[in-house]
């Protein structure tokens, strides 16, 4: 049995490994480049197979970089993963990091060299530009969030905002902590940072606080950031019942001004600020829906706009490829301190980033930390990276920036949609079903038999990269060409199944009390 190179992917000339296009059985042949590799192992589809002998020891390499280093021999054919290869981090191995190198990315071609592009958004009176048009109902603690929900829940049965066509829904803000944690701990700061985040949101056209009473995450030191709130404080309202009576009656007095505000009008791309994730990720994810999500990206760069990428344990092993395009050194050294942070944070509990791989992601075909990192920072395209922000912190700066936030997926979303993210893209491999109001989120598939198997789900397809040939810089422009749609009102798969109020998780640090 012989098949060609084709049904192996070598994403670089120096790759000693290859990724099976289909499913491979001992035995099958392969031309590779004038030699005949014969498969020795079951290869299942996305995984890695030994295009050369190894020996114990070797540095392999994917995308031409390195992902880890040999266990034992192996041999040309054999199947690369968690038997025979061990992460670099595991193995000790420092990962060569040159903060000098800054600001090798490329930068976006002259204004005048491109025509100007718009979309349809929601002008804010403070000059903000929403995509939706929210209230918004937030706890201020897990005890208030059952109210939360059924004042929401009294907006979504069918008709409640027939009155107000413009009004993309009640949403309820919940979240299980607020109390039990150090008054003037980093744990609170980032809750009410946040949360804040969350209430100031251009796609939230007003917004309703609930809160217990007797918190340590009290309402009134939001209130002070948020003008002229009324907040609702269970304890002082008499109780659960009446509260939800005076919420319902508070978002009933606010949908008018909220419906007038809804008016689209054609704004510059400037003022889309896209969060970039990726979960469930494969073999496939580095191939073809981060790379084509970071060709878009480019191109909303190169309009002026702001692209936020996150998940900083997720670089491991590739921090290299940002911060060499690093504006100034001061933003690479604010890069590498952070993972520097979670290779702390990570080993106090006798753990290493390593273990972020899932075993979704490990059954996908990725094996070690250093090859998702590499796949995942393609979602970031090649401009420099202008910033470095906090978890939740606003962000300003236009281009493409970074935020510190875990490799959780509804927790780095949370904090870049709290830091302004008015669309977010999330890439998958496995099939992660995903929503995050009231920020729209657009699902890229990794490959067209993920796509067509969830299509109810996924958005857009970039598996055409491996079955039809084509070019990620064309995907790439299909995508940015989305964006700007789902940007003026078009529902994504998530917002017509109604996904989002659960994905609401603010990153919790600090002890719990």
């Amino acid at each position: 049995m012989s098949v060609s190179i084709q049904d192996v992917v070598r994403l670089d000339a120096t790759d000693p490994v290859g990724l099976a296009s289909g499913d491979l059985e001992p035995g099958t042949e392969l031309d590779v480049d004038g030699a005949i590799v014969r498969v020795i192992d079951a290869i299942p589809r996305g995984h890695k197979l030994a295009l050369v002998d190894l020996p114990a020891g070797t540095e392999v390499r994917k995308y031409g970089q390195p992902i880890g280093l040999a266990l034992r021999d192996i041999a040309a054919g054999e199947h690369v993963h968690e038997h025979n290869l061990r992460s670099l981090s595991r193995a000790g191995a420092a990962h060569a990091v040159d903060p000098t190198l800054t600001g090798a990315g490329s930068e976006p071609a002259p204004s005048g060299s491109r025509p100007q592009r718009t979309f349809d958004g929601i002008l804010r009176a403070d000059g903000r530009v929403g995509t939706r048009n929210y209230v918004g109902i937030l706890s201020s603690v897990n005890c208030s969030a059952t109210v939360v929900r059924r004042i929401a829940a009294a907006f979504a049965v069918p008709g409640a905002l027939d009155e107000f066509p413009g009004v993309d829904g009640v949403i309820a803000i919940t979240h299980g902590t607020g109390c039990g944690l150090a008054a003037d701990g980093e744990g609170l700061a980032l809750l009410r940072r946040t949360l804040a985040g969350y209430a100031r949101h251009p796609n939230v056209g007003a917004v309703v606080l609930v809160g217990l009473g007797c918190e340590i995450n009290q309402i009134s030191a939001l209130t002070e950031d948020l003008g002229p709130v009324q907040p609702l404080v269970i304890q002082d309202l008499g109780g659960s019942a009446a509260t939800v009576r005076a919420g319902v009656e508070q978002v009933r007095a606010l949908l008018p001004s909220v419906a007038a505000s809804a008016q689209r009008s054609p704004q510059p791309t400037s003022a889309l600020v896209l969060g970039l994730n990726c979960g469930g990720s494969d073999a496939w994810s580095g191939v073809t829906a981060n790379p084509v999500l970071g060709a878009a990206v480019d191109r909303l760069v190169a309009a002026g706009g702001t692209a936020v990428l996150g998940e900083t344990p997720e670089i491991q092993g590739a921090a290299h490829l940002l911060t060499r395009r690093a504006a100034s050194p001061q933003v690479a050294q604010e890069l590498l301190e952070l993972v520097a942070w979670w290779e702390r944070y990570a080993s106090a509990d006798g753990g290493s980033l390593d273990n972020n791989p899932s075993p979704g992601n490990r059954a996908g075909g990725i094996t070690t930390i250093e090859e998702k990192s590499l796949g995942a920072v393609a979602k970031g395209g090649s401009t420099q990276l202008r910033a470095v922000y906090r978890y939740a912190q606003t962000v300003t700066e236009h281009g493409l920036v970074f935020m510190d936030t875990p490799g959780y997926d509804p927790v780095s979303v949370t904090g870049i949609v709290a830091g302004g993210a008015n669309v977010v893209c999330f890439t998958t491999g496995r099939g992660s079903v995903f929503g995050c109001r009231p920020a729209p989120s657009i699902k890229l598939a990794t490959t067209t038999a993920l796509y067509q198997r969830m299509v109810d789900d996924m958005d857009f397809d970039c598996g055409a990269v491996i079955e039809r040939g084509a070019s990620v810089s064309e995907l790439g422009e299909a995508l940015f060409e989305e964006i700007l749609a789902v940007a003026s009102g078009r529902p994504t798969k998530s917002e017509e199944f109604g996904f989002g109020d659960e994905e609401f998780v603010p990153w919790q640090l600090g002890a719990v009390l």
